[in-house]
């Protein structure tokens, strides 16, 4: 398989921001830094001329915001958020991005928000799917039952029982639900409050007190929301 090259532009107000990102675009062999830019304005000019894949986008700039800049790009390339603040998690989640990195960004972060651009970039232009062949196996009549981690939704506490939910069908079984949460990777999925544990991939949007996976809501505990955030944002 042919490897990718991300065309990248940076768009922040601080200088000295740009360069650390820069520096970190310029050491991946896969992405390629074309452009530079200082406000949204000068971005939205910009654009007109440069073909990018990949912006990293502060929010907080002088007169328009980064999502003020999304909002008036007609073809959106992906984004991933760079800023010195938190508050915006909720905000960016509803503008598709790919990560939300807190400055100073670690190279670990960078690194892992790129390889999901990479998966992504794959998926839409070549047809190549994420490959996720990870499975557990379930006690259900009697029987053991593979449930692979790609096709559940979530679980849900049913007193002396644990209701599984996949994209095909539903089942329940006489299990506790700490049982499950220890075989699960806690880089997919999270138990968001005492009676559910859902996958990560599957959210569709949240706020602070639900999130909704295929049009069902799940309620999300109130101490339980900074772990979603953190967790959406390095989630693989």
């Amino acid at each position: 398989m042919e490897d990718v090259l991300l065309k990248c532009a940076v768009v922040d107000d601080s200088s000295l921001q740009r360069l650390s990102i820069v520096k970190l675009i310029k050491d991946h062999p896969s992405l390629k830094l074309v452009a530079e830019y200082n406000n949204a304005i000068e971005t939205k000019n910009g654009l007109l001329d440069t073909e990018v894949d990949l912006i990293f986008l502060d929010i907080e700039m002088p007169i328009l915001s980064g999502f003020d800049l999304l909002d008036d790009l007609p073809n959106k390339p992906q984004i991933i958020f760079v800023t010195g603040k938190t508050k915006y998690a909720f905000k960016a989640f509803d503008y598709d991005a790919v990560d939300y990195l807190h400055k100073p960004i670690s190279k670990e972060r960078f690194l892992n928000a790129v390889s999901k651009a990479i998966n992504l970039y794959r998926l839409k232009h070549e047809g190549v799917p994420v490959e996720d062949d990870n499975y557990i196996f379930v006690k259900s009549n009697l029987k053991n039952r593979k449930v692979f981690l790609n096709k559940l939704k979530y679980i849900e506490a049913l007193g002396d029982y644990v209701k599984f939910v996949t994209e095909k069908d539903s089942f329940v079984v006489l299990a506790t639900m700490k049982s499950f949460e220890s075989q699960l990777p806690s880089n997919k999925f999270l138990r968001i409050h005492k009676s559910y544990i859902v996958n990560l991939d599957k959210i569709e949007r949240y706020n602070s007190r639900n999130i909704e996976i295929d049009k069902q809501q799940i309620p999300l505990s109130r101490h339980k929301k900074s772990n979603l955030i953190e967790a959406l944002a390095a989630n693989q």
